[in-house]
């Protein structure tokens, strides 16, 4: 969350707030932006209601698509700072990033 605020106020006082800035990289900035956000709260959803599973196997798994939501959000913040200078909207890393926040949404749910 405090990365989510943090990036706000880059693009406030860097950037002007993106007033003036070509559609393309305003673009990615905010929804680089809201894909931070979403990191965020998933990571503090996660971490509200976690309580390790009794069998190793569980656990691991557990720990192993927790692992993989902490990394995504790393990809999320460095994409911030660096697909909006790509061109034709390239987006290698946030593009990574969705993965694991997709598939730990799509096993909460059964």
């Amino acid at each position: 969350m405090l990365a989510f605020l943090l990036t706000g106020q880059y693009m406030d006082k860097y950037h002007n707030h993106l007033a003036g800035m070509p559609d393309g990289p305003r673009l990615l900035y905010r929804t680089r932006h809201i894909f931070i956000l979403l990191a965020g709260l998933l990571n503090l959803g996660m971490g509200a209601y976690f309580t390790y599973q009794g069998e190793a196997w569980r656990r691991t798994m557990q720990l192993l698509g927790s692992l993989l939501i902490f990394a995504a959000s790393f990809l999320f913040l460095i994409a911030f700072f660096y697909e909006p200078n790509l061109t034709n909207l390239h987006t290698p890393l946030s593009h990574w990033g969705t993965y694991p926040h997709c598939h730990r949404r799509a096993v909460a749910r059964h």
